[in-house]
């Protein structure tokens, strides 16, 4: 008879074959975490494909999701005096369909008598200006022979083409983001429940609703911050046009509360039309420099001091992925894109900062 402790002091082949090496430790781990980022990056990229094949679907889908954050405060108000959800919903789309049409009727009359000054005002310009032919000249060339190049190869769209590429899917789908805006609202918390029911363990319920919260009222308070920042510098703005004889105050505020939500390419913008504005209605040189000084004073004060002053603590973004953001979701989806890049990232980061696993990409995000 043989002796039983044999099968376990020599191991035979077969036992051998199915004890597998003692490397979980060291390589299990590592080759599961590798699989996953793969399997993440995939997914990102699927989804971005899908968002700029089907920009003329995603883009007022995902405009409609920021509207509806930001108008969630506004919802909660409204249903404290008791109104029915579709009421207070229709309610708050009609006030903003209101407020863009009333904006655009105010702003269009003084755009079309500017844009009349303009044939007459080049001379005068070229002539301030001729020290910045040569420069100017060289830029336009450059431009040219840059969008030649893109037609003839083929290769891609002019610049011109992608400035307009994103506004005109903003005009086409402008009333299916209403449309899908307005359903947002009066479903209220009808995703959280279904997300509840699916949770098995009370315990990861009472989590996502808590988390969901959270997200919801960070992101409803950065975008409810920002656009009243902007409407801030829209009326200083307008006021000191108005006081440094440019004139046509709400074309003005308008245009500095549109360009505030980009930034630093807003701003840059910005500048640059208010200069021109300046030149094209003040005499003296240097006088004609004061409609842009002052938009740039306005701007410093709003973007370096009083903004970071009240998001600091919650809401600080890495400068130079906010310029990443920018030109990345401007190539996307156009001028929408540039306007939607920074409350995306922000909605992004706040998420993150959220979900347990995902906090070190939100320190990643953080200024």
């Amino acid at each position: 008879m043989s002796d039983p402790l044999v099968k376990f002091e020599v191991p035979t082949t077969e036992t051998q074959a199915l004890e597998p090496p003692d490397l979980a430790g060291e390589t299990g781990p590592i080759t599961s975490d590798l699989k996953l980022l793969v399997l993440t990056c995939l997914l990102i990229i699927a989804l971005l494909a899908v968002a700029y094949f089907a920009a003329d679907i995603i883009l007022p889908i995902v405009l409609a999701i920021v509207l509806k954050l930001l108008l969630q405060p506004g919802m909660r108000a409204l249903e404290k005096l008791r109104l029915p959800r579709s009421l207070a919903a229709l309610l708050l789309i009609t006030a903003i369909f209101a407020f863009i049409v009333a904006i655009g009727a105010a702003m269009s009359g003084p755009a079309a008598a500017w844009a009349a000054k303009l044939p007459e005002g080049i001379a005068k310009m070229e002539e301030r200006l001729r020290f910045l032919s040569r420069p100017i000249q060289t830029l336009q060339t450059f431009l040219h022979q840059f969008d030649a190049g893109a037609s003839a190869g083929g290769t891609g769209p002019t610049m011109s083409e992608m400035l307009l590429k994103g506004t005109q899917h903003f005009a086409s789908g402008f009333f299916e983001t209403l449309l899908i805006l307005f359903f947002l609202l009066i479903s209220g918390d009808t995703f959280l429940r279904r997300m509840v029911e699916i949770v098995p363990s009370f315990r990861d319920k009472r989590r996502v609703v808590e988390l969901s919260q959270q997200i919801e009222e960070n992101v409803s308070a950065y975008l409810v911050t920002i656009t009243l920042m902007n409407a801030a510098v829209g009326v200083a703005t307008g006021i000191a046009m108005w006081a440094c004889g440019l004139g046509d105050p709400i074309l003005w505020g308008g245009v500095a509360f549109l360009l505030n939500y980009v930034p630093i390419m807003g701003p840059f913008v910005g500048v640059g039309l208010f200069l021109l504005a300046g030149q094209l209605s003040i005499d003296a040189f240097w006088q004609s420099l004061l409609p842009a000084g002052l938009y740039l004073v306005i701007h410093v004060i709003e973007g370096e001091t009083v903004t970071p002053i009240l998001l600091a603590r919650r809401f600080t973004l890495n400068p130079v992925l906010v310029i990443i953001s920018l030109i990345f979701w401007f190539w996307m989806w156009g001028v929408p894109g540039a306007i939607l890049a920074v409350p995306m990232l922000a909605i992004t980061k706040i998420v993150c900062d959220g979900i347990r696993p995902l906090n070190p990409l939100g320190h990643f995000l953080e200024g």
